[in-house]
């Protein structure tokens, strides 16, 4: 195969995706047209990890979308990867799963065969090559971004960790954000975090940042509170991984709306009771 010749006012530039798409093997994905139907691909979106001084506290919505179409309202994004560290995951669904059980797999045979637990940044490295491996998928639009966080017993503090769909492994010290809602969730984060925060106090706010994330974002999904559905929050300290209870949470989700409810129309923010929540009354349009 040559590659084939363009004139300089149609060259497609230092771009490996449009020079696919002038060649006609652009992948098809998300709607794009070719030769069958597309494939849209259930995609899991913002999950969050926020550094607290006893640990780590990560947090993810529960929506998969299909490009415009809620595929799943229920889907769980946070899991356990082994009894000191936590996963969360963003971008396609089916990849991240078994990514998810992959990794899993990994550190518990490493720890029979070793006899020993893996290190926690031994267990980053490894899940950065696992995304690294996916390259190839990633390109074809079904990319895997995941977050990593734990205790580290030996240093005996919180650790996070973000990844790039090429694998790229990056440690951030106070908190990390990945998937479409990103952007508001750690602008929120970012504005209410503090060296000092308590796991109460980092729940609070992963709570806080998933609904501001919800409420602007669309394929973010809040807290359904007709069908009882609410993001997943979890801890990581040194009693290990624990998973809030759905009451605990749903709680916690309940008195935020009531608080916002209250508080609108005195401090000119103009939130919704209800923004960001499925099937509920948003009230006054802003």
């Amino acid at each position: 195969m040559t590659l084939p010749y363009y004139r300089a006012d149609n060259d497609p530039g230092p771009s490996f995706v449009e020079l696919l798409a002038r060649t006609g093997r652009a992948p098809r994905w998300e709607g794009q047209a070719g030769d069958g139907p597309p494939l849209n691909i259930p995609h899991g979106t913002t999950v969050v990890a926020i550094r607290c001084v006893d640990g780590v506290v990560m947090a993810g919505d529960r929506r998969a979308t299909s490009g415009h179409l809620i595929s799943h309202r229920a889907m769980e994004k946070v899991f356990p990867a082994d009894r000191y560290s936590g996963v969360a995951m963003a971008g396609a669904a089916g990849p991240a799963m078994e990514m998810v059980k992959l990794f899993q797999l990994q550190l518990e045979h490493y720890e029979k065969v070793e006899g020993g637990v893996l290190s926690l940044e031994g267990k980053a490295n490894q899940l950065g090559q696992m995304v690294r491996g996916h390259l190839p998928a990633a390109m074809q639009g079904l990319a895997v971004v995941p977050l990593f966080a734990g205790y580290d017993v030996r240093r005996e503090v919180g650790r996070l960790f973000e990844y790039d769909v090429t694998g790229g492994r990056f440690e951030e010290s106070d908190f990390a954000a990945t998937g479409s809602g990103s952007l508001h969730a750690g602008t929120v984060i970012k504005l209410g975090y503090h060296d000092a925060l308590t796991v109460d106090e980092a729940v609070e706010l992963a709570i806080n940042a998933l609904f501001q994330a919800a409420d602007e974002d669309s394929a973010t999904g809040g807290p359904d509170v007709i069908r009882g559905i609410f993001p997943l929050v979890a801890t990581i300290t040194t009693e290990g991984f624990t998973r809030l209870p759905d009451d605990e949470v749903s709680e916690r989700f309940r008195a935020l709306l009531d608080r916002m409810a209250t508080t609108r129309g005195t401090t000119g923010l103009g939130v919704a009771p209800q923004a960001g929540a499925e099937g509920g009354t948003r009230g006054t349009t802003r």
